[in-house]
């Protein structure tokens, strides 16, 4: 029997884990070191929670505790849009905009739903953080390995469209065990875009 952890705290952040649907295989996934992040349970989820369910989960939560609410679990969160926004939208409805949102999102939202997400997706969510993982598109293509030819140039449209809504604050992350020079080529792609760089420790 699988487990339904739908949110898990880190730290002082709870954590959505709304799907494990996920276009990408990236070699450095946390899914492939076992069944939970950060101590969390298991995060392979029984079936995709209702909206009852995760109104229900979440309400057991002291929200205005958490400096941020973060959508991000075993799976792209975009793979399931209309659950994400229907939860930022009933987050800021319910705890008010004191609630800061982020959403950790491969960036391809797009090809996933067949149509541009930034808009929607800025219009509820304070922090759009896009998975970059490198500089240079066949770096990209080998870490990443999406399901899409396409995804490269996806995701920076994404990211540059999450800009230009300025609803968003957008921020683009890679993760330290790429070579300094991927990391240079990172940042350089990243504020190309109008984004800023993050760089994770794999560990984090």
């Amino acid at each position: 029997m699988k487990a339904m952890t739908i949110s898990y705290e880190v730290g002082t952040n709870l954590y959505l884990n709304l799907t494990n649907q996920c276009p990408c295989a990236c070699t450095f996934c946390i899914r492939n070191n076992g069944d939970g992040a950060y101590g969390s349970d298991p995060l392979w989820l029984e079936h995709e929670p209702t909206m009852d369910e995760i109104r229900a989960d979440l309400s057991k939560r002291d929200i205005p505790a958490y400096s941020e609410i973060i959508f991000c679990g075993f799976g792209e969160p975009t793979c399931r849009l209309d659950a994400l926004v229907e939860t930022a939208e009933w987050l800021k409805n319910t705890y008010g905009e004191q609630v800061k949102l982020r959403l950790n999102t491969n960036g391809l939202g797009d090809l996933v739903n067949g149509r541009p997400v930034a808009e929607e997706l800025c219009s509820v969510i304070d922090t759009i953080s896009v998975s970059l993982n490198a500089g240079t598109e066949d770096e990209y293509m080998r870490v990443t390995r999406p399901r899409f030819e396409n995804a490269w140039d996806a995701m920076r449209k994404f990211a540059a469209d999450c800009v230009k809504t300025g609803k968003s604050q957008v921020v683009m992350s890679v993760v330290d065990v790429i070579p300094p020079e991927q990391i240079e080529a990172s940042r350089q792609v990243a504020e190309s875009l109008g984004a800023v760089l993050r760089v994770r420790t794999y560990d984090e």
